[in-house]
């Protein structure tokens, strides 16, 4: 790897909907974030068609200074994962693509953490076989943060998917790696940490629910139970559950968002009054949209695995993809991984 000093990034620009008309041009704009600092990014994909990208939708002069500088390198990847792969092939199949290079680069220690935006099965199963789990992890987890009604506060939740089916030391295992992340991004030194349940009450909830309750006790951050309509309050800093349920829970919710969303707009279009109320409305507006905007948390981390690897939604723009490479060089920053082993 590089001097300690410098974190390397390696980009999966092929991975997403959108592909390197999104993804590169997320690239510069990170580098020209004036906090990251001795930060470096590999660009995985076709070179052709990243080439393209970097001349369509970036300043000759700032891709000059980068590419001078070596803050910018092109890695060769043949094969792309296509969003509707299965995972077993890609991890036979596909070792050429540009996923498995970005997670290959991790694991020989050419880069600090990977991003991708590309199939979330082929990400999880490519990233798990090559990168392997830490010790005395048995599984890894989803873990992405969620807006509160706490101004500037979010809380983080895992498993958002990765698990279908956990017993009670799995979710033991999640609630000490939401506590390292949390302490690692949100600067939280003593994360409240509860179990996603049908209930706040003991008695409440299956029995991995209330089994894992039982190893948790003697943890000084756990608080016990909360239920759904709890999860955006922001009391809560690690909310733990299996992937079916944290993977449920986070769609619905971001329905709920889409569907509010449309219907406040038909509200304001439906009268002039109601017109012109919006537009007296409309710094109010700008606020709460900024506060909830879904690209600002955009970028999942896979905890319990020996590297850092961070999955992008497939459908996010610029921005959000760049909030994603943010996560991954804050994770690589605060050493993650160390701190996980820390408390397992």
């Amino acid at each position: 790897m590089n001097s300690q000093n410098i974190i390397t990034i390696a980009i999966d620009c092929m991975g997403g909907d959108f592909g390197t008309s999104m993804t590169v041009p997320a690239a510069i704009n990170f580098l020209q974030n004036s906090q990251h600092q001795n930060v470096n990014l590999l660009l995985i994909g076709q070179e052709n068609v990243i080439n393209e990208s970097l001349q369509k939708f970036c300043d000759k002069n700032i891709l000059q200074k980068f590419l001078d500088e070596n803050l910018i390198k092109i890695i060769h990847a043949e094969q792309v994962v296509a969003m509707d792969d299965s995972p077993t092939l890609c991890i036979r199949n596909k070792k050429n693509s540009s996923m498995r290079i970005a997670i290959n680069a991790v694991k020989d220690k050419i880069a600090n953490a990977c991003v991708s935006a590309g199939n979330t099965g082929a990400l999880m199963a490519t990233s798990h076989f090559v990168l392997k789990m830490l010790p005395n992890i048995e599984r890894p987890a989803i873990c992405g943060a969620i807006p509160t009604t706490v101004p500037d506060k979010c809380s983080f939740m895992l498993d958002l998917g990765a698990n279908v089916d956990c017993n009670e030391h799995h979710l033991y295992q999640f609630a000490k790696m939401g506590t390292a992340w949390a302490r690692a991004v949100g600067q939280i030194e003593n994360p409240k940490v509860a179990l996603l349940n049908i209930g706040s009450e003991e008695i409440k909830g299956n029995n991995v629910v209330k089994n894992a309750a039982k190893l948790l006790k003697d943890d000084p951050n756990f608080v016990g139970n909360i239920e759904g309509d709890a999860i955006y309050h922001g009391e809560i800093d690690v909310i733990v559950c299996d992937g079916f349920v944290g993977n449920v829970a986070l769609k619905t919710s971001e329905g709920l968002v889409q569907t509010l969303a449309a219907a406040l707009k038909q509200e304001y279009k439906r009268t002039l009054i109601s017109k012109f109320g919006a537009a007296l409305s409309l710094p109010a507006l700008k606020r709460f949209k900024n506060r909830f905007d879904h690209r600002r948390y955009n970028g999942a981390i896979l905890l319990g695995l020996q590297g850092i690897s961070i999955k992008s939604h497939g459908s996010a723009d610029v921005v959000a993809f760049e909030h994603a490479i943010e996560h991954a060089y804050i994770a690589a920053k605060n050493d993650i991984l160390q701190k996980i082993q820390n408390l397992i």
